[in-house]
């Protein structure tokens, strides 16, 4: 029953994104200033980008480069001082904060480096919360669900500090999947992870892209992301100076 169910909510999504535009995500002269003391810092200086629905970009470049804060302005945590950001055909820029606070409950899944998991929850506490959250009623099972994509069953009841990084980081990703994203933003999701384990990672992205369909934004320095993604944006010093196709 509950496959059956998310192959019907995979059917919505698909006949949704018949009628989306062209791009789910579309960065139009996006600049961002920070101000530090005396001086401004321009993070991001006047940066394009496009995102057709369904594709895995990295985004690429040495600390500073201003990844962080490119991902932040499309995923409405930060605001840029110009420039517009279009998800799915939103403009997301002139989004009051209340509007932007439903529109990631229901639309972004969000991974971090550092995990950012409730200590003191389960696993599957940890993944039910943001549904809890959302109000859904079939939290049960989406939870299940979730956990179930990222080979964790086992491991529901088990809290952050007794599992592995990979697992912690699989929780973080099942989390990021608990409300149904159209779009995934991951900052340095395998920053804290061997080699190995980082393939891994990047595999079990890889999978979640193409069965959900899911858009989906990475950034990273770390080469063997090359080997996973469609696209590859670089940055340096908040300028856009590559985009290779793969």
């Amino acid at each position: 029953m509950n496959n059956q169910r998310e192959k019907m909510a995979a059917t919505e999504r698909n006949a949704q994104s018949a009628e989306t535009p062209e791009y789910a995500v579309e960065v139009v002269d996006v600049v961002r200033t920070y101000r530090v003391g005396s001086n401004d810092v321009l993070a991001l200086r006047g940066i394009n980008l496009q995102v057709k629905p369904g594709h895995w970009v990295g985004v690429r470049g040495r600390s500073g480069s201003g990844k962080t804060t490119l991902l932040n302005c499309i995923g409405g945590l930060d605001h840029p001082n110009s420039g517009t950001v279009r998800c799915f055909g939103r403009d997301i820029t002139r989004m009051s904060d209340g509007e932007l606070t439903r529109w990631r409950r229901k639309q972004v899944g969000f991974v971090f480096q550092s995990f950012a998991l409730l200590p003191t929850l389960s696993a599957w506490e940890n993944v039910e919360l943001p549904i809890r959250i959302a109000g859904n009623r079939d939290r049960r099972a989406r939870t299940r669900y979730c956990l179930e994509l990222v080979g964790l069953t086992k491991w529901a009841n088990h809290r952050p500090y007794e599992m592995s990084g990979g697992q912690q980081q699989r929780v973080a990703i099942a989390r990021a999947l608990a409300n149904h994203p159209s779009l995934i933003l991951a900052d340095e999701p395998t920053g804290e992870l061997d080699s190995t384990t980082a393939r891994e990672v990047l595999a079990l992205f890889r999978r979640i892209v193409e069965t959900e369909g899911i858009t989906m934004l990475m950034t990273s320095h770390d080469p063997i992301v090359l080997d996973y993604v469609d696209d590859v944006v670089e940055l340096q010093d908040g300028q856009r100076v590559s985009n290779n196709e793969h």
